[in-house]
């Protein structure tokens, strides 16, 4: 059996599945993945828990399973978080250098990096992550380490993801219950893109949609960082309440009809058609009209589109995607998603694919994986700085701080 202290765990607790899955970094520093364990989401819902107890019994089915297959002993994990009260915006801070060389220190960039995160936010928000940008001293723009040069002020730009610490800490709390250690939360979006972009694309400039069963997260990096992140309380479970509404069918019925006849475009080829199925018990077979039915999905998954092009259009950031769109989540299942994305954005889409990682391939191909394989990648950056002597102890002390506010 591998030793806790050597895995790393992502655990998502998401609308539809729970999701952990046990990563080791090998011999030659890379990451590889051993285990995935998943369970249906029975008490959550748009990416929140509803129902703590049903919630603690799918987490530790989950947890059991991804136990199993890795043949490890999970005590802790990187525990991914979501919701609609999520935000995310940049912000500078300023820091004068003081000492009489005027040669900046790494006291100093912890002190601006303090600055940038003193932010005045509403009492009850908690910072999840504030990640640095640039450096600009005196003047100077993009600088990507000050420390060592001259100056008489010191700037940086960092881009803070905040939401409601009770909503944050309710995950929190459900894991605890099981007693396992939480190591950091991680915004689910952020795990994603880690997941699936390359050092080549962060730099080109990429857009990741992460389309979930309640929620559709997406993140912007440019120039090799993030520009922007945000949160839709839609996701793949209003389609099917469409469906079920639109088609006059059972919530059940609707699920599988999206997931066996459903698209994301309406084709010439579907038109006149109907799929017959049998009714519930003592009622009679049933007919809905395909076409009918892809353009209700249609409808719904191009406004999720909509709503994330308009927002990044408005804070003129599509000239600066060049990479593409890159999709994940369950709800990149949705066949010809890709090409209404491209309609959509006026750019190249695809699938997005895990990067840099290694290890259980029916894991790595799954788009709904993505944000939990993730985790563990941010994990295992926490690590690299924790044998590095810096970086992982703070943010267990912040987490600590946490459960004492």
């Amino acid at each position: 059996m591998f030793d806790s202290s050597e895995i790393i765990v992502g655990l998502e607790i998401g609308t539809s599945k729970i999701c952990a899955v046990v990563g080791e970094i090998n011999a030659s520093g890379s990451l590889n993945i051993i285990g995935v364990g998943q369970a249906r989401s029975r008490g959550v819902r748009k990416g929140e828990i509803a129902d703590t107890s049903l919630t603690e019994e799918d987490i530790r089915s989950a947890v059991v399973e991804a136990e199993q297959m890795s043949n490890a002993e999970i005590r802790s994990v990187f525990l991914g978080v979501t919701g609609n009260h999520i935000r995310g915006f940049n912000n500078r801070g300023v820091h004068p250098v003081v000492s009489a060389d005027r040669e900046i220190t790494e006291d100093d960039v912890q002190d601006v990096v303090k600055n940038a995160k003193a932010i005045n936010l509403p009492q009850e928000n908690h910072v999840i992550h504030a990640i640095r940008q640039h450096f600009h001293v005196d003047g100077q723009d993009r600088i990507l380490n000050p420390v060592g040069m001259l100056g008489a002020k010191v700037e940086v730009d960092v881009h803070v993801v905040h939401g409601n610490f009770n909503r944050l800490q309710n995950p929190i709390r459900a894991v605890k219950g099981l007693q396992l250690e939480v190591d950091a939360i991680v915004y689910n979006g952020m795990a994603s893109a880690l997941a699936l972009l390359t050092n080549e694309q962060k730099e080109l400039g990429a857009l990741v949609i992460d389309i979930g069963g309640g929620t559709t997260e997406y993140v912007v990096y440019t120039d090799g960082i993030i520009k922007h992140t945000g949160v839709l309380a839609v996701g793949g479970d209003h389609i099917s309440n469409d469906l079920a509404y639109g088609l006059k069918v059972p919530l059940g019925r609707a699920e599988q009809l999206k997931i066996e006849q459903g698209s994301a475009m309406v084709d010439l080829g579907c038109k006149g058609q109907t799929i017959s199925f049998a009714g519930e018990i003592g009622l009679p077979i049933k007919s809905v009209n395909l076409e009918h039915l892809r353009r209700i999905m249609s409808l719904r998954v191009e406004e999720i589109m909509l709503l994330v092009e308009q927002e990044l259009a408005q804070l003129r950031l599509l000239d600066y995607i060049r990479a593409g769109v890159f999709i994940c989540g369950g709800g990149a299942r949705i066949p010809h998603i890709q090409t209404l994305a491209e309609k959509t954005f006026g750019m190249p889409a695809m699938l997005g694919k895990t990067n840099s990682i290694s290890g259980l391939k029916s894991a790595l191909d799954q788009p709904e994986f993505a944000t939990a394989i993730g985790l563990v990648k941010y994990g295992s950056f926490q690590q690299k700085k924790r044998g590095q002597g810096k970086g992982f102890l703070p943010s267990m002390a912040k987490l600590g701080d946490f459960f004492r506010r």
